[in-house]
């Protein structure tokens, strides 16, 4: 009997265990990051929070492709308070044009693979270009703790950074002043929870990290997925890029 009751111990606890752990994985093909930074201060923004909605049915999503929405909180003194906007976001953009990668610091403002891309309004279907190599990125969750490895195509001195942000979806808000007053704006792929943190680089030339809680998301979301991706400490331009949904 106590062989038994404890044989179903070991199986309902690989169960439970297995039930809270995830793993994402790219191949050695880059995944292309798409980045919009918007705000729901700004009138022009909901066609582009509309258009990357919509990126949510494409079949190539996670494995070609993964687009995130950063709200940033420049806009909110003309009337309206983003209830997603931080300041590290618009902090982020603005870092992104003094590195010459975007012309100005504007919303809605999209950078493709951390490049400026204005040409994403006349696509009826995403086209992002041919593919490129770009090394192995893995990533473990297990519960709230993350594991991730990444091997370069060749071995690097690099100092890389890991990316860690939780998006939410369907996010349902009723705009009550500003530019939008009136309007329920649906958000999807909105950071609600971010972090960075250094990977270590091994004598084999393989880098890895884990932190022991993923970042807390700013607000509840029913449907939620995970994206880390990497990039040189001094350039935020990505290297590698996985995700998907999570439990």
């Amino acid at each position: 009997m106590k062989i038994i009751i404890y044989t179903i111990t070991v199986l309902f606890s690989l169960i439970y265990s297995s039930a809270f752990a995830q793993s994402f994985t790219s191949d050695k093909t880059r995944v292309n990051l798409i980045e919009l930074y918007t705000s729901e201060g700004c009138s022009s923004c909901p066609p582009a929070d509309d258009w990357l909605s919509k990126l949510q049915h494409d079949p190539r999503l996670w494995s070609e492709f993964i687009p995130i929405a950063f709200h940033v909180d420049y806009w909110d003194y003309i009337g309206w308070k983003d209830p997603f906007a931080k300041p590290q976001f618009s902090s982020r953009q603005r870092q992104y044009s003094q590195q010459n990668n975007l012309s100005s610091v504007y919303t809605p403002g999209m950078l493709l693979n951390g490049q400026e891309w204005t040409s994403w309004r006349r696509q009826s279907n995403l086209e992002y270009g041919p593919a490129k190599s770009a090394g192995k990125l893995t990533v473990n969750l297990d519960d709230d703790s993350v594991s991730a490895s990444y091997q370069p195509l060749r071995k690097s001195n690099s100092s890389i950074v890991l990316n860690i942000a939780i998006l939410g979806f369907n996010l349902k808000v009723d705009v009550k002043t500003g530019e939008n007053s009136g309007r329920i704006l649906i958000h999807d792929f909105v950071v609600i929870g971010y972090q960075k943190i250094a990977m270590d680089l091994s004598s084999e030339g393989l880098y890895t990290v884990s932190a022991a809680n993923l970042p807390n998301p700013s607000v509840k979301s029913s449907t939620k997925a995970l994206v880390t991706w990497i990039n040189d400490k001094n350039n935020l331009s990505p290297i590698q890029v996985t995700g998907g949904w999570i439990n």
